[in-house]
């Protein structure tokens, strides 16, 4: 069911809960189509997964997480405490439910769905951005090709089938096989380890938290209030929704739009979103480096993104399974050290700042939840996993065509929230 009464066009008012890039996103988007909205957040703008992650805005390589590799991989991570995916072997009986809902969808029909759901978020996710710095966002979005780099011809193999299989699934991927002398001008960091590459083009980066505060900082000087509060719940009724905050506060408007990222659950449940959401931790971190790098460079082996920050190179990595604020785990910075230590050179390794740990939103079948719940007027955007940067901007434009309409757009048709 899709909400409120619309008159006149549709809701004059909406609270947005969650200040990342994909609720000041729907934020904007409302606000351009006449909608007047108060943005809440518990901590503030950028202070969750839109902060510290890679900056990306990659639709070339936004690859649906249940391949089924990970499951075969992940088996095996369990194991390791140093892997890439790490999933503590807890007592948690929600997270497991979630792992095994996961495996489950370890399939290449699966897959391929999510694939094919995500073509028209990728086919739109760079426009999209276009249209927030053509209208008053400033921020920069650099042009880039992704480096991928590779220990051998063999390992590059793998990304290879893979953008194969999004070209077949429609998501054709422009991308080019590096000599070696095209391998050190695009990564001038790689090491003698370095010795196969392909160049993705057509892809982006920003640094993320500049850009999202950009983004707030425009809804804001639109005429949106901004308020720091935390939500526990949401209602309905009488024509309208209602936030309610920890403190007892409430805020009603015509509509409310829920998209606080990891911590979705928690208040989606009342909303009768089955779909489990869990925190894929990631960690980055700053670090000197002895020349600049022209572009983003990425680590498939050991999965692990690189982008030029403010000087030197942000550093991101690993995919943790635990609580959205379960305090960081230095054992993950240092794996992900150890493991792009040999395949970089002229990296400050020691120097490092700007730890930080995020949650990144994460669902079972590879597929984001946008759109109306059962409570009137309420609505759901989050659950983008690791591609949550690089979709937000167009999530939050359907999700306002939606909201102001009425109408589902045929490209939310597979991210329905109560699927």
């Amino acid at each position: 069911m899709d909400g409120v009464e619309r008159l006149d066009g549709g809701p004059r008012s909406a609270v947005v809960v969650g200040a990342g890039v994909v609720g000041l996103s729907a934020a904007w988007f409302l606000q351009e189509r006449g909608v007047e909205v108060t943005v809440v957040d518990r901590t503030g703008v950028a202070a969750g997964a839109s902060w510290g992650n890679a900056g990306w805005i990659a639709p070339g390589l936004a690859i649906p997480l249940n391949e089924p590799s990970v499951l075969r991989y992940g088996l095996r991570a369990v194991l390791d405490p140093a892997a890439p995916l790490h999933v503590p072997l807890t007592a948690d009986p929600k997270l497991w439910s979630f792992l095994v809902r996961f495996a489950a969808h370890c399939r290449w029909p699966s897959w391929t769905r999510a694939v094919r759901a995500n073509l028209p978020l990728n086919e739109e996710s760079v426009e999209a951005y276009d249209v927030l710095t053509a209208n008053g966002v400033e921020a920069l979005t650099v042009d880039a090709p992704i480096t991928a780099a590779f220990t051998s011809a063999g390992r590059a193999r793998g990304l290879l089938r893979e953008l194969e299989r999004l070209a077949a699934a429609g998501q054709q991927v422009d991308h080019v096989r590096l000599s070696t002398a095209d391998l050190r001008e695009h990564a001038p960091l790689a090491s003698s380890a370095i010795t196969a590459g392909v160049r993705v083009d057509g892809q982006r980066f920003v640094d993320p938290g500049e850009f999202v505060r950009a983004l707030g900082r425009a809804v804001v000087a639109r005429g949106a209030s901004l308020r720091t509060l935390e939500a526990v719940d949401v209602r309905a009724g009488r024509g309208c929704a209602t936030v309610v905050a920890k403190d007892g506060d409430r805020i009603s408007a015509d509509a409310v739009v829920l998209a606080t990222g990891a911590w979705l659950p928690g208040l989606a449940a009342a909303t009768g979103v089955r779909t489990a959401v869990r925190a894929g931790r990631g960690y980055s971190f700053t670090v000197p480096v002895r020349e600049p790098v022209p572009g983003p460079i990425y680590l498939p082996e050991v999965r692990v993104a690189c982008t030029p920050y403010q000087g030197g190179l942000r550093v991101a990595g690993t995919m943790e399974f635990r609580g959205p604020d379960a305090p960081p785990d230095e054992a993950r910075v240092d794996a992900i050290v150890a493991s792009a230590r040999p395949l970089l050179d002229g990296v400050s390794w020691e120097d490092r700042t700007d730890v930080w740990v995020g949650p990144r939103p994460v669902t079972p079948d590879g597929r984001a939840l946008i759109g109306a719940t059962r409570l009137p007027g309420v609505y759901v955007a989050g659950g983008h996993g690791m591609w949550g940067l690089a979709q937000g901007p167009v999530t939050g434009r359907l999700l306002a065509e939606q909201i102001t309409t009425g109408k589902q757009p045929a490209a939310l048709r597979e991210f329905d929230p109560l699927r």
